[in-house]
């Protein structure tokens, strides 16, 4: 007989594999996140370049910027980078979906230019399990969506914008959404190592 109290045990579970960013933000690995705001490229490059192996970067066949070298490198090393582009956003997720699966990468980072579904992002967390089996750092997936994001059933959702500051470039990072873990902000900095995080007052959330 099935224990029903076990269905509907709301207690978190313990933490799994995570990519950690500066000592401070961190992302559940073999599950998907969504990263939104001016910045959110140099956010997702930020984790990409906290994990070791191929990322592959999905993105709009339509767009006509591409991905630079030397944008990438503070970030990430850019022989890492595989870019792929699809047509459109069910293209894309389906791209991410077989790529996560696969197991061959260590991260899927796609660009869509509209919210994705409920049904689609399930897809996507099943996909990073089953990616999870087959290496022995589960990957993850990090949706770039326009706005100030939304997509339902994420594991975590941030923001990112550069922000003024006399000693060189910086950035507002918010946490906006996360099973494991409370909104919270940070004003991000960068040295010549890492970045470095001093927390600050929440401004999207």
């Amino acid at each position: 007989m099935v224990n029903q109290s076990n269905l509907l045990d709301r207690r978190p579970k313990r933490q799994g594999p995570r990519v950690v960013l500066g000592d401070t933000l961190a992302l559940a690995r073999a599950r998907v996140h969504e990263v939104c705001g001016p910045a959110k490229a140099t956010l997702a490059l930020a984790f990409a370049g906290s994990c070791e192996g191929p990322v592959l970067w999905i993105r709009p066949a339509w767009q006509t910027e591409a991905l630079h070298p030397t944008g990438i490198a503070p970030w990430c090393d850019p022989t890492r980078i595989l870019t792929l582009q699809a047509g459109q956003t069910r293209d894309i997720l389906w791209a991410m979906e077989e790529a996560l699966g696969s197991g061959a990468v260590a991260a899927v980072i796609a660009e869509v230019n509209e919210i994705p579904e409920l049904t689609p992002v399930r897809r996507l967390h099943l996909a990073a399990e089953r990616g999870a089996l087959k290496t022995p750092e589960p990957p993850f997936g990090i949706l770039l969506t326009p706005g100030l994001g939304s997509a339902p059933g994420v594991e975590s959702r941030w923001y990112m914008a550069p922000v003024f500051a006399e000693n060189g470039p910086a950035w507002h990072v918010e946490r906006l959404r996360a099973r494991m873990a409370p909104l919270a902000a940070w004003t991000m900095t960068r040295s010549t190592d890492s970045p470095t995080f001093q927390p600050t007052a929440p401004r999207v959330a």
